[in-house]
């Protein structure tokens, strides 16, 4: 076990991406003995990992997030820049499958040697974002990948726990200028340091120069963030490449004001702390549902819920109380 862990560490951080996949597999396998061996290969590849700029990028179904990314993408390449895509597809709630087809909506970057893309099913994760995308995050850092983007599945669930893993996080929009502005949430406009409309070309290009004047105008309503960075809006064309030359500009600026106010090293650590927080919920939760003893506790509350001999909050507090014990 310790071989295969230090030959698939070595070749990881050479950059060998059939390593990193099966690193990434590892990762996001249930099973017990893949978890330990998984969690031995962070520990020996985290000390490389930590030295990318990790971008989360979110937007309504149909904005073109794939779209996006791929001309991005194809830029950030063109300057030598090497990057991962975690493209995160929905998982249905029947079959746990997912489609999985970024690769096929990414074609031209998927093809490129400087660009790695794992497309990843949500499973039962929630905030549009898989179960393990911080741990795959640390181990492209660990094979050399220098700016990773996550991509959520949109609008519509807490986008805070991607906006708990990136540094950057930016909000794609379709032109519709203050139309757009009704149909966003608030919580979401105030977590973007960013904004790009989308799709503006050809009769879309004057309402995307509105909405880029609105939703600028909207931000600046909003209290400046804790990074003290004011966001910009920015308007791109996928079609006739336009506008992700000033993207990738507007995150240097932003990464570099950061790291001088030094809430770039400060937001890291207190997203560690919330990873922290999260795993021991979750394993917490694991081993408690292991024990035969809680679990039949559990099947009797139920029944108690259904036929209402007790409140759901009692029959929590008796379950809490059996562990105690």
């Amino acid at each position: 076990m310790k071989l295969f862990i230090k030959d698939l560490a070595k070749d990881l951080l050479n950059g060998n991406t059939v390593a990193l996949a099966r690193a990434i597999t590892l990762c996001e396998s249930k099973k017990a003995t893949d978890q330990k061996t998984a969690s031995r290969l962070l520990q020996k590849i985290v000390p490389y990992s930590g030295k990318s700029i990790r971008i989360g990028i979110t937007g309504s179904p149909g904005v073109g997030k794939s779209t996006f990314i791929e001309a991005f993408g194809k830029h950030l390449t063109s300057l030598g820049k090497k990057i991962a895509v975690l493209a995160i597809d929905p998982s249905s709630t029947k079959t746990r499958g997912s489609i999985l087809g970024d690769r096929t909506r990414m074609e031209e970057l998927s093809k490129d040697k400087l660009a790695f893309i794992r497309p990843t099913a949500t499973g039962n994760s929630l905030g549009g974002v898989a179960d393990k995308t911080r741990e795959t995050i640390l181990l492209c850092e660990a094979a050399g990948y220098e700016i990773i983007i996550v991509e959520t599945v949109g609008v519509g669930q807490s986008e805070t726990a991607v906006r708990n893993m990136v540094d950057f996080f930016l909000l794609l929009q379709l032109p519709g200028g203050g139309d757009e502005l009704q149909g966003i949430k608030k919580g979401i406009m105030e977590m973007a340091d960013g904004i790009v409309i989308t799709k503006a070309d050809g009769e879309n290009e004057k309402r995307a120069r509105q909405a880029q004047t609105e939703f600028q105008h909207a931000l600046h309503l909003f209290q400046r963030s804790e990074s003290g960075w004011q966001p910009v809006v920015l308007t791109t064309s996928a079609l006739e490449k336009k506008g992700t030359k000033e993207v990738w500009a507007m995150i240097e600026k932003f990464y570099a004001h950061t790291i001088e106010n030094g809430f770039y090293e400060k937001n890291r650590d207190e997203q560690n702390l919330k990873w922290f927080y999260e795993s021991m919920d979750v394993l917490l939760k694991k081993k408690i549902f292991q024990s035969k003893k809680i679990s039949s506790l559990i099947k009797s509350l139920e029944m108690k819920i259904r036929m209402g001999e007790i409140m759901p909050l009692q029959a929590a507090q008796k379950m809490v109380a059996s562990i105690k014990k």
